[in-house]
């Protein structure tokens, strides 16, 4: 099973990443969930540029992906799961879940550390909210986020089949709760008891401080409920929310050239996660 999933792994994801891109992109203009004054011309082939040039760094920096590390870490007797015994389904859904709890603290971490806010804002520069939003990402944030990635499966000792699926559920989750899409209000407040939603996720993007520094969650809704970072909605309603931060807000900032040097333009400030109260 590990050897298959290690030949195949890049189709898999590939294949998921391009379904669901497909799904959300159709659902949202289907039925939007707010108008959009910058049209997709603009945006799109900027923010879907950039995932090219991430995946292009991402395998030539690391031949080795972390669901090939699992596979090595699982030869060599690496990590918690690899010394402990425990019934394959445990450490599976546990590899996942411990691995999702990975991905929100270092997304309080990416707002915490003012050098490291610089990298994550790209992400929040963007003047709308929809399924590319959730693809938009430093190349630099993405490297230290595959280190991180690596550290956590030497620590953990997952099951390769579990860092396939968390990577899976995670790029999908990413576009899907980035999506501009209406759900019920009644089946919203229903799927966040367990997952991040769109309506969850987009409070995380206003451009108020203290709504910006809230909703961390990517996959599970959990996180943010235990650890005091939850907003159940923005203070202007999601028809009235700006989108974004008060930096860069000229539509040129959107094209890819721009987009790739703002860590080096601006102040690194004002988003530290002790000043998430702030327009509370």
């Amino acid at each position: 099973m590990q050897e298959f999933i290690f030949a195949n792994e890049p189709a898999i994801r590939l294949s998921f990443f391009l379904g669901m891109l497909l799904i959300m992109a159709g659902w949202e203009f289907v039925a939007p969930r707010r108008p959009q004054a910058i049209p997709r011309r603009v945006r799109w082939p900027n923010n879907l540029g950039i995932v090219v040039v991430n995946t292009v760094v991402v395998r030539l920096l690391f031949p080795m992906a972390a669901v090939g590390l699992a596979v090595l870490a699982d030869e060599r007797g690496w990590g918690l799961f690899n010394v402990v015994s425990v019934h394959p389904a445990v450490a599976l859904i546990a590899s996942v879940v411990l691995l999702d709890l990975a991905i929100y603290l270092q997304h309080v971490m990416f707002h915490a550390v003012p050098a490291l806010w610089r990298l994550h804002r790209l992400h929040h520069a963007d003047l709308e909210f929809d399924v590319t939003t959730g693809l938009r990402f430093h190349p630099v944030e993405i490297v230290l986020s595959m280190l991180i990635k690596f550290a956590v499966v030497v620590t953990l000792g997952p099951p390769a089949l579990a860092v396939l699926i968390f990577e899976v559920l995670l790029n999908a989750g990413a576009m899907f709760n980035h999506g501009n899409v209406r759900l019920p209000l009644g089946l919203d407040r229903l799927m966040r008891w367990l997952i991040v939603t769109p309506d969850m996720h987009r409070v995380h993007h206003s451009v108020l401080v203290g709504e910006t520094n809230s909703n961390f969650g990517f996959n599970l809704s959990c996180w943010d409920r235990a650890l005091g970072t939850y907003r159940e909605q923005p203070e202007a309603g999601h028809d009235g929310m700006t989108i974004g931060i008060d930096q860069f807000r000229e539509p040129g900032e959107l094209r890819l050239d721009r987009m790739l040097t703002q860590p080096a333009r601006g102040s690194g400030t004002g988003y530290a996660i002790n000043q998430r109260d702030k327009n509370r």
